[in-house]
């Protein structure tokens, strides 16, 4: 009797919980605005008002996600951007740049789990390790700063565990670095989608 109670109990729950866990890759572009570091005091002989900028790049990356709730989710995962380094100089020189990203966000989804078209709300907190020419993260180099991050997206489901999903996060984050100068928080922006496989 107890084993026919604890079956029933288990078979109905299962609806409820639906596909719980995602996991993703993405792509896309990352732009970036309030882009100037600080002044230039690495460059020789650079202008008195040089300055050290970011410029836009592209991002890759994965998440995993957990729909605990009907509604409401939870994911982490991990980015790496590409960018350049702008010395106004003279001379004007520019440097391939590294920064990696680490975040966590809830999602508030518009539509009930189990619904082909989902489009959410998320926001979160974020780590960015920016990494300059010559260093390397794996060995503790760059500069770490924390921040918090919000968008929007849309996932869209094409077979029975296979989805697309499309975002746009904008990350506020401290300046690397910390150059004479320095004003504002970095900006950056996600414009992304990528594929996942749900259970």
């Amino acid at each position: 009797m107890r084993l026919l109670y604890s079956l029933a109990i288990l078979s109905s729950s299962v609806p409820l919980f639906g596909q719980v866990f995602e996991a993703g890759v993405h792509g896309g572009v990352s732009q970036l605005t309030n882009t100037v570091l600080g002044s230039d005091i690495i460059t020789r002989n650079a202008a008195p008002s040089s300055k050290i900028s970011l410029k836009d790049g592209f991002r890759l990356g994965f998440r995993v996600t957990f729909n605990t709730y009907k509604f409401l989710g939870g994911e982490f995962g991990y980015a790496y951007n590409r960018t350049q380094l702008h010395f106004d100089g003279p001379p004007v020189t520019e440097t391939g740049m590294a920064i990696h990203q680490g975040f966590a966000d809830a999602l508030l989804y518009a539509t009930p789990e189990g619904m082909r078209i989902r489009p959410f709300a998320a926001g979160g907190v974020h780590f960015s390790n920016f990494v300059p020419p010559g260093q390397s993260a794996q060995y503790g180099g760059g500069d770490t700063k924390f921040g918090v991050n919000y968008g929007v997206g849309i996932k869209i489901r094409v077979g029975s565990n296979w989805f697309v999903r499309f975002d746009f996060r904008q990350y506020e984050t401290g300046k690397p670095f910390k150059l004479p100068k320095a004003s504002g928080r970095l900006l950056q922006n996600e414009i992304s989608g990528g594929v996942g496989f749900a259970l």
